[in-house]
């Protein structure tokens, strides 16, 4: 049944995902981490919210247009999904605009496949890896995504390896300027501090469901690339840019995850294009709908224990 649905792509299936996103959103905010909302503090989280529902139709774009996976709407049910196994994210605006900056870095970078415009491309995705890392100072780490890039596709030009840079140098001066029109100077110096204090006594439930989520995501991506290997070698250079930024992903999660911090949503994208190829590329009806179903009970069980645990 799931599949039935899901397994093309219809305007039913983003009004389902984005309708459950706008409802569980809400459902976070004053149910289950209930927080005090006055007037200006509901339009920012709407607003926030807008980025976070916009962010799914980048997911389901980048997906298609770059032909990673197939016509169906896998890939953002996933994504829903995740968001049920670590809803904590919706607390934290910082992952959504990260996490959005990032979506729009990669659509650029899995775009180089085509060989064209690859300056200007490498140029884009430099910059708003940078400007995501005004949320995540530790973002920044996705500039090496960048340059594997270029490796996999125009190493040989000596000037693609410096755009980056050049990026970097652009980026820095308008961000100087506008902070001292701001007065706002010191905020480099405080937000860039690159700093790493894991607080496993206070958070130990989190790092461990983030550790067992972590597996599985490997544990899915690891089948899904045996599987694909009688794909085409542009496919297989796209995945492993794919899992290049789920490895990153993951990396960002355990240096920044703290009491205000949650930034595992950089993973879902990744994890959730991993687990549509699974899905896809398993041949027997019973078991593909099989773990369907599971991947949509499983995140609500986890939601409804740990509730009952707090």
């Amino acid at each position: 049944m799931i599949s039935s649905i899901f397994g093309k792509t219809k305007p039913v299936n983003f009004i389902i995902v984005l309708g459950f996103i706008f409802l569980f959103y809400w459902l976070v905010q004053f149910f289950i981490f209930p927080v005090n909302l006055d007037f200006q503090e509901l339009i920012y989280y709407f607003f926030v919210l807008g980025v976070l529902l916009f962010s799914v139709f980048m997911v389901d774009f980048i997906a298609k247009r770059n032909q990673i996976t197939g016509t169906n709407s896998f890939t953002i049910l996933f994504y829903a999904l995740l968001i049920v196994v670590f809803p904590e994210v919706l607390l934290d605006p910082n992952a959504i605009f990260c996490n959005f900056f990032l979506l729009l870095a990669f659509r650029r970078i899995l775009s180089l496949k085509s060989l064209k415009n690859v300056k200007h491309k490498v140029f884009d995705a430099s910059i708003w890896i940078l400007i995501a890392s005004f949320w995540y100072d530790w973002a920044l780490i996705f500039l090496l995504l960048v340059y594997i890039a270029i490796y996999f596709y125009e190493p040989k030009i000596f000037k693609n390896w410096l755009v980056p840079v050049g990026a970097l140098i652009i980026i820095a001066l308008i961000t100087y300027a506008a902070l001292m029109i701001l007065d706002k100077v010191e905020f480099l110096q405080e937000h860039y501090q690159f700093e790493y204090i894991p607080d496993f006594k206070n958070h130990l439930a989190d790092y461990t469901k983030i550790g067992i989520y972590t597996l599985l995501a490997l544990v899915i991506s690891s089948i899904a690339f045996i599987r694909m290997s009688n794909l085409g070698m542009g496919k297989i250079i796209t995945m492993r840019l794919i899992a290049v930024a789920l490895g990153l992903g993951l990396t960002l999660t355990f240096l920044k995850t703290s009491e205000i911090s949650f930034p595992v949503l950089i993973t879902f994208f990744s994890t959730s294009i991993f687990l549509t190829k699974y899905v896809e590329l398993t041949k027997k009806s019973n078991y593909k709908e099989l773990f369907l179903i599971a991947s949509v009970l499983l995140p609500f069980l986890i939601l409804s224990i740990e509730l009952i645990l707090k």
